[in-house]
């Protein structure tokens, strides 16, 4: 198939999307079944859910982050982040302080619990990951993630042209 086929002229008076060739579908459609498989281990394994172990890994990630940073890193609405973060401290897997410029942010902290949990967590999902990942070459796993790479940032392109930042 050739560039053109894949990116048709946008004056083009053709309806039909097949579903099975277009990309957004599918890369929502994977991500959002390894999402899911992958949360069995940490649902019945480690009992937090999609939202709590997205919330978990970027604390890992960066220490410190408050719970606007993390709806922006997490691409989650502010209420699941919220009620996410609430049931984690509840677990003592969080910590919150509160912030000495402004009272209505609040700092959040993995706690040693979460760090204990995450020992175990994080190798159990990179196991997962690799036995997906299996059938792909090292040379196709390299080129996968250059491709997303090279989507992620033309997709950043395309919506700060559409905001006006371009």
């Amino acid at each position: 198939m050739s560039r053109t086929d894949r990116n048709p002229d946008a004056s083009s008076p053709s309806t039909e999307l097949d579903l099975t060739r277009f990309l957004p579908y599918r890369l929502n459609n994977l991500g959002g079944r390894i999402s899911q498989a992958l949360a069995v281990i940490y649902r019945r394994r480690f009992g937090i859910s999609i939202p709590e172990w997205r919330i978990l890994v970027w604390l890992n990630e960066r220490p410190v982050l408050t719970a606007k940073q993390l709806t922006g890193l997490t691409q989650m609405d502010k209420v699941r982040v919220s009620r996410s973060v609430r049931a984690l401290e509840s677990r003592n897997l969080i910590h919150r302080q509160p912030s000495t410029e402004d009272q209505r942010q609040q700092w959040l902290r993995l706690t040693d619990d979460a760090r204990a949990l995450l020992a175990e967590l994080i190798p159990a999902t990179r196991r997962w990951e690799a036995e997906l990942a299996a059938t792909l070459s090292e040379g196709e796993h390299e080129a996968l993630l250059a491709a997303l790479n090279k989507l992620e940032e033309r997709l950043d392109h395309l919506v700060a042209g559409e905001s006006g930042q371009d």
